[in-house]
C-alpha cells in the first residue's frame, strides 16, 4: 500500500488527522502542503479525485491511498485508528454512536464556525496566492471568493460566535461527571474538537470564561505526546491561527 498524508498547519482538520496517525502508530509518509497556495487542489498523481474535489470538509487534509485521495478528517482518523492501534474508537455499538455523533455536531456546526472566523482574523493577503480556476467544487470556490473580497456578514459572524460558543459549552457539560476525555477513553471526538477550538480561545476569550473543565481538557489534549508530534510539524509560529475555508455554513441552523 502507497500511503501518503498531505496536510496544512497543525490546525484544525489537519491537527486532528495527525493527532490521529500519532495514536494509531501506523507509519506512512507525510507531507504538507500551503493550504492557503492552493497546493490541496494541485496534489501530484491522483488517479481518483472525487473526494478531494468534493469533499465537504474544505480545505482539509488529504490521505492518497494508491493514488485516490481520501478526505474529511474523522473518516481519515477512523481509517488509521482500524489499519494501527485500534484504540479510538469506542467498541460499545452504543457509545461509538455517540461519538460519531458528537464528531457530526463538531464538523457541521463549529468547524464551519471557527473555519469563518478564522478567516475573517486573518491577514486577508494570506489568500491571495491560490488559483481558484484549480479548485472543482463549486461551493469551495465560492468561500474561497468570499474570504478573498472581505465578506463576512455580521449575521454569519454573530451566528458563528454563538455556535463556537456552544461547542464549548457542550465539552464544559461533557466533563461533568469527572471523566477525562468527551467519551471517557481518549478518542476521535477528542482531536477533532480540540483542532477546531484551539484557535478560537485567542479569539474568542469570553466563549472559554468561567468553563474550566474545558480548559483543562485543552491542556490535556496538547500534552498528548501525538498532538505534541503534530505540532512540531508547523512551519507557521502559530499554526493555530493559520485557517484556510472550510466547510460550508449549516444553512439549517
Amino acid at each position: 500500500m502507497n500511503a501518503i498524508l498531505y496536510h496544512g498547519q497543525p490546525n484544525g482538520p489537519s491537527l486532528a488527522v495527525l493527532a490521529a496517525l500519532g495514536e494509531s502508530g501506523v507509519a506512512l509518509e507525510c507531507r504538507a502542503i500551503d493550504l492557503l497556495a492552493g497546493e490541496r487542489h494541485t496534489i501530484p498523481g491522483l488517479t481518483e479525485t472525487v473526494m478531494r474535489d468534493m469533499g465537504v470538509e474544505g480545505e482539509g487534509p488529504v490521505l492518497v491511498i494508491d493514488g485516490e485521495a481520501m478526505t474529511e478528517s474523522v473518516f481519515i482518523a477512523q481509517f488509521l485508528d482500524e489499519s494501527g492501534a485500534n484504540t479510538l474508537q469506542p467498541k460499545d455499538a452504543y457509545a461509538h454512536w455517540q461519538m460519531l455523533m458528537w464528531c457530526r455536531r463538531i464538523t457541521e456546526r463549529c468547524a464551519p464556525a471557527a473555519a469563518f472566523l478564522g478567516c475573517k482574523a486573518a491577514d486577508p493577503a494570506a489568500f491571495a496566492g491560490a488559483n481558484l480556476e484549480a479548485i472543482a467544487s463549486e461551493d469551495l470556490r465560492a468561500r474561497w471568493a468570499a474570504v478573498r473580497a472581505g465578506d463576512f456578514p455580521e449575521e454569519q459572524t454573530a451566528d458563528s460566535v454563538s455556535k463556537v460558543t456552544d461547542a464549548v459549552k457542550m465539552v464544559d457539560d461533557q466533563l461533568a461527571d469527572g471523566r477525562e476525555w468527551l467519551m471517557g477513553d481518549l478518542t476521535i471526538a477528542d482531536f477533532e474538537t480540540y483542532g477546531w477550538l484551539a484557535g478560537m480561545t485567542s479569539l474568542l476569550p469570553d466563549a472559554f470564561a468561567g468553563k474550566d473543565r474545558a480548559a483543562a481538557w485543552m491542556e490535556r489534549v496538547r500534552a498528548r505526546p501525538s498532538v505534541q508530534a503534530a505540532l512540531a510539524r508547523a512551519s507557521a509560529t502559530n499554526p493555530e491561527t493559520v485557517w484556510a475555508p472550510g466547510p460550508e455554513i449549516n444553512r439549517w441552523g
